[in-house]
């Protein structure tokens, strides 16, 4: 029987059996919150004027790239797991390990990359992004419930997390209830996205902003929340903390030079969707006599959207 009065139960398996399926509910989690995300996006980018397509025929690679980079942190951060022949491991992300530092810098470079390829604002399209993000995270926290992992110090707190026996790291087989670092990360990135959603609104933020508060809110609770972690990792101890934390630190510090320095630069949105000295190929093209197909203006066909809290008008104007 648990310590605790009350508790939270853990699955006993993380997997989802159909018929001769053996469907890993981790990565179903990802596979929605993958989709939701880049539906969030699709739809703040056509409010910015761009067009929602754009977005949906180059998501596929910046997902791709984003996961490759969540493997790759993984893997040289945790090492040790796939030592001693094991290395064959690492391809199998369905049992866990994709770290969200690797995931934003790996999908980063595949924003960057499509951005230039298409002659796109690739800041535009980051704070586009911010609020799917911290939605695809709350979604994918659950699989870590499913596969038993990732959760923090023992606790009797009428929300502690059962563990079983088997699931419990060295030094801690006698502990029955943990905090559930998966919820409280889920409620924190669910009160964030919403957070970044009213400040784009009421502060018209761009030039990467949004983005830039979407990894300060991020990084400001991922740091209590790693700290109650007890799951071991290589850098467990740098200079008394975990190489985690260390990360959140210095990227809310960065992240926040950069939101209060470019927003005295650039207050306001872009005024395109475009990279700078670009625009729509029928546009250029009128210039050279070829027939002229112009988009519709920035915001038209809009509308607000409960999903991303942008507002009706030109969302390039002052909303007070």
């Amino acid at each position: 029987m648990s310590g605790a009065l009350a508790s939270i139960p853990s699955p006993s398996h993380g997997t989802l059996e159909l018929g001769p399926l053996s469907l890993h509910v981790y990565g179903l989690l990802l596979a929605v919150g993958v989709v939701v995300a880049v539906w969030v996006t699709m739809v703040r980018w056509r409010q910015l004027g761009g067009d929602p397509s754009e977005i949906l025929d180059s998501m596929v690679f910046v997902v791709i790239c984003g996961v490759i980079g969540a493997r790759l942190y993984h893997v040289m951060t945790d090492y040790q797991r796939f030592d001693h022949g094991h290395w064959a491991d690492a391809l199998k992300i369905w049992k866990g390990g994709l770290s969200i530092w690797g995931a934003v810098l790996g999908g980063a470079v595949g924003v960057a990359f499509v951005a230039r390829r298409n002659r796109l604002s690739g800041l535009a399209i980051a704070d586009c992004i911010a609020p799917g993000l911290f939605l695809a995270q709350a979604i994918g926290r659950w699989g870590n419930w499913f596969n038993q992992e990732l959760f923090g110090k023992p606790t009797t707190a009428p929300w502690a997390l059962e563990i079983a026996p088997d699931k419990r790291p060295p030094g801690y087989e006698a502990f029955e209830t943990f905090h559930p670092t998966y919820l409280y990360e889920c409620i924190w990135d669910l009160g964030a996205a919403g957070v970044v959603i009213w400040a784009d609104r009421k502060f018209t933020l761009g030039h990467g902003r949004a983005f830039a508060l979407y990894v300060m809110a991020y990084t400001a609770g991922r740091g209590w929340i790693e700290y109650l972690r007890i799951d071991t990792v290589e850098a467990d101890d740098v200079f008394g903390l975990r190489l985690n934390v260390w990360t959140s630190i210095v990227l809310f510090v960065l992240a926040t030079l950069y939101f209060v320095v470019v927003g005295r630069r650039h207050p306001g949105r872009e005024e395109s969707v475009w990279r700078e000295g670009h625009g729509p190929p029928a546009e250029e093209g009128a210039e050279t006599g070829e027939p002229e197909a112009r988009r519709p203006a920035p915001g038209a066909g809009g509308g607000s959207s409960a999903a991303t809290g942008a507002p009706a008008k030109d969302p390039r104007g002052d909303d007070g």
